[in-house]
C-alpha cells in the first residue's frame, strides 16, 4: 500500500468522508430547525388581515363608511367637492401636524389624484379613542370631519388635527386602488 506525502494535494478517501459527513450533518442541523424556524411565521389567520378589499361602488357622494383592517377601524369618506375645497383652503399654519390635502391621498387607476377618496386608520392619535363622524347622524365635530368625544379632538375633512389634545392627524393607511371602485388596504 503506497502512502501519500503530506506534500500531495491528492484527496483521499478519508477527505471525501469527512466533507460527506459535514454536509450530511448541515442538511441534518437544517432539518432539525427549519420546524422551529417556521413556528414563528404568522399563522393564516394573521396573514388573511395583512390586507384588505373594499367595493366602493355603494358608496355615495357625502357618504363614509367602516370597515376593519388588522383589527382597526379604518374610516373611507367618499368627499363632496366642498369638503375638498375646504380641505385644500386650510393655511399649513393654522395645523398641528402640517400635511397639504394632497399629501393625504393617493392616485388612482387613471394616474390623477383621487381627491374625492379619504382613507383613514380610524383611530385618536391622543389615546387611541375611535372618533365619531363616518356614520349618519354622528358628530363630525367643528370642523366637518370626526370628532373623537373622550378628549374633545376635532379633525378636518381631510383628518387633520385641528382642535383638541391629539398630536397628530389620523394615519393614512397604504392603499392601492385596484379599479374605480375598489381599493386594496395593507
Amino acid at each position: 500500500m503506497a502512502t501519500i506525502s503530506a506534500d500531495d494535494e491528492t484527496p483521499t478517501r478519508r477527505d471525501f468522508i469527512h466533507i460527506w459527513a459535514a454536509g450530511a450533518a448541515a442538511v441534518g442541523a437544517g432539518a432539525v430547525a427549519w420546524p422551529f424556524i417556521d413556528q414563528m411565521n404568522p399563522d393564516a389567520s394573521v396573514l388573511a388581515l395583512a390586507s384588505v378589499e373594499v367595493d366602493l361602488s355603494a358608496v355615495e357622494v357625502g357618504q363614509g363608511i367602516k370597515v376593519t383592517w388588522r383589527g382597526k377601524p379604518v374610516f373611507i369618506r367618499r368627499r363632496t367637492a366642498a369638503e375638498i375645497e375646504e380641505a385644500k383652503a386650510v393655511e399649513q399654519g393654522d395645523l398641528k401636524d402640517p400635511q397639504t390635502d394632497d399629501e393625504r391621498v393617493i392616485e388612482g387607476p387613471n394616474g390623477a389624484l383621487q381627491s374625492e377618496w379619504l382613507v383613514l386608520v380610524g383611530i385618536c392619535t391622543h389615546l387611541g379613542c375611535v372618533p365619531l363622524g363616518t356614520s349618519d347622524g354622528e358628530s363630525k365635530g367643528d370642523y366637518g370631519g370626526w370628532f373623537c368625544p373622550c378628549h374633545g379632538s376635532h379633525y378636518d375633512t381631510s383628518g387633520r388635527i385641528r382642535k383638541g389634545p391629539a398630536p397628530g392627524n389620523l394615519e393614512v393607511p397604504e392603499y392601492a386602488f385596484l379599479s374605480d371602485t375598489r381599493i386594496k388596504i395593507g
